[in-house]
């Protein structure tokens, strides 16, 4: 009996860790979209990494903006001129954790390469699957 329950939770673990092996995979992928999205001075394609709802927090250097379309109203405010005026972005993940089944927490620095500077920094973010699809709900950038 001891032998069977301990089958059991072994294969359940190793589904749970498929399972968060995959959701990683699309968590990282949201991320290289928007990435790219950005490099080709796209904002509307990058939003779309975000959950589209007036819960949406992002938190920057200026304080707490609610609602995806002030945070997009923000981003084309602070990066006007298309490819040349955002830059060249790049990620570098630190760490995704999972909270439970449907909610991750992510540490990674960004780095912004433009003409005139090279402004870089940190951001912790949340992520929550909705209808199958990982979105950005909390994001925390300085």
């Amino acid at each position: 009996m001891k032998r069977m329950i301990l089958i059991a939770l072994m294969l359940v673990s190793l589904g749970t860790f498929a399972q968060t092996s995959k959701d990683k995979q699309a968590i990282l992928n949201v991320l290289e979209n928007q990435r790219l999205n950005w490099n080709k001075g796209d904002i509307d394609a990058f939003m779309k990494g975000y959950i589209k709802s007036d819960s949406l927090l992002f938190v920057g250097k200026s304080g707490p903006t609610y609602g995806w379309q002030k945070t997009l109203d923000n981003y084309k405010k602070n990066y006007p001129g298309g490819k040349t005026g955002m830059g060249f972005l790049t990620f570098g993940i630190k760490k995704v954790d999972f909270l439970n089944k449907d909610v991750a927490f992510v540490l990674g620095s960004w780095h912004l390469k433009r003409e005139k500077d090279e402004p870089q920094g940190y951001f912790t973010l949340l992520f929550k699957k909705l209808n199958g699809e990982w979105k950005i709900f909390v994001d925390h950038s300085s």
